[in-house]
């Protein structure tokens, strides 16, 4: 994967949680993105984390990202924490699994939390091609209100603090009530709240290729990793691997010495996007669509299985 080196030219407390973080390349050179990219941060030592652009249009020199600190996390968000700034750090080039598309409908735009990040990003730009949109932030607090400033110069922004269920559950079933025909929705958030938007845009009555959504991670205790063991051929390296029921692929990998490329382990990053050439996946992620998943041409081995005897992957 091609990487760039960039230094911290500034950070910014959002929240006591939130930081971001401008980064810009060293060599000088311009960055080129779209609405809804995100970047693989290399954070420390075996430590790669995604994190989204926030950037505007006219952003041009530098790559905005928000950090939030979690603090049961895997340690990613704490190396961020750490760095000052003129710090130096190595970042992937620009990618999209959460991209705005180019039609011309009304857009309505949700986001909790850091899911902010790629939203606002999608907003900044929606407003600079006088496209209609609106921008709902949830927030726990004022107080844990990020990007304020930002915020403050979007046309269309209600927020809504300090919301629980059922209180939640009736303002989300008014934003998504009754949607236009060309409409669009684009969500991002903590995974029980991007759960319950996704379910309320179904009984709400939007079409489900209408509504786009990006998950961070998911809760450890929903993910269903074990089955039955399998045979796992590895094309390219000429390695025959057994995949034992409680191991998922990219553990068997590295157990036998190899560097899978690999993030969040959680199947929801796409950087482990593997190649089927044989055998039929078992798909356990939330980063393919169905479309793709029924195609039975890629996997994620962070998480996914085989569903027979033998698999394939161009690896």
């Amino acid at each position: 994967m091609n990487t760039q080196r960039v230094k911290v030219r500034r950070i910014v407390e959002q929240t006591p949680e939130i930081r971001s973080f401008e980064l810009v390349p060293c060599d000088g050179s311009s960055v080129s993105f779209t609405p809804g990219d995100h970047i693989d941060v290399h954070a420390g030592k075996d430590l790669i984390r995604q994190y989204s652009l926030w950037n505007g249009p006219d952003d041009r020199d530098t790559y905005q990202i928000g950090v939030k600190r979690e603090e049961n996390g895997r340690g990613g968000s704490a190396a961020m924490h750490t760095l000052k700034e003129g710090d130096e750090i190595e970042v992937s080039l620009p990618r999209n699994n959460f991209e705005l598309r180019s039609d011309d409908g009304p857009v309505i735009l949700i986001a909790g939390g850091i899911g902010i990040t790629p939203v606002l990003s999608m907003a900044r730009h929606l407003q600079a091609m006088n496209r209609k949109c609106v921008l709902h932030l949830f927030a726990r607090s004022d107080e844990h209100l990020p990007f304020k400033n930002e915020l403050a110069a979007l046309d269309e922004v209600p927020i809504h603090l300090g919301l629980v269920p059922p209180e939640l559950d009736a303002v989300l079933t008014r934003i998504l009530s009754n949607p236009p025909k060309d409409a669009r929705l684009y969500f991002c958030g903590p995974g029980p709240f991007m759960d319950l938007i996704e379910n309320l845009a179904k009984t709400c009555g939007w079409s489900s290729d209408r509504v786009h959504l990006e998950r961070f991670s998911v809760e450890a205790d929903s993910l269903d990793l074990d089955g039955e063991s399998f045979e796992l051929v590895l094309q390219q390296s000429g390695v025959t691997l057994t995949i034992a029921e409680d191991q998922t692929i990219i553990e068997a990998m590295e157990a036998a010495g190899l560097e899978p490329m690999t993030s969040c382990e959680q199947g929801v990053c796409g950087t482990c996007l593997t190649t089927v050439l044989e055998g039929e996946p078992d798909h356990r992620d939330l980063y393919l669509n169905p479309a793709e998943k029924d195609s039975g041409t890629l996997i994620m081995p962070c998480v996914s299985r085989c569903k027979g005897k033998k698999l394939v992957l161009d690896l």
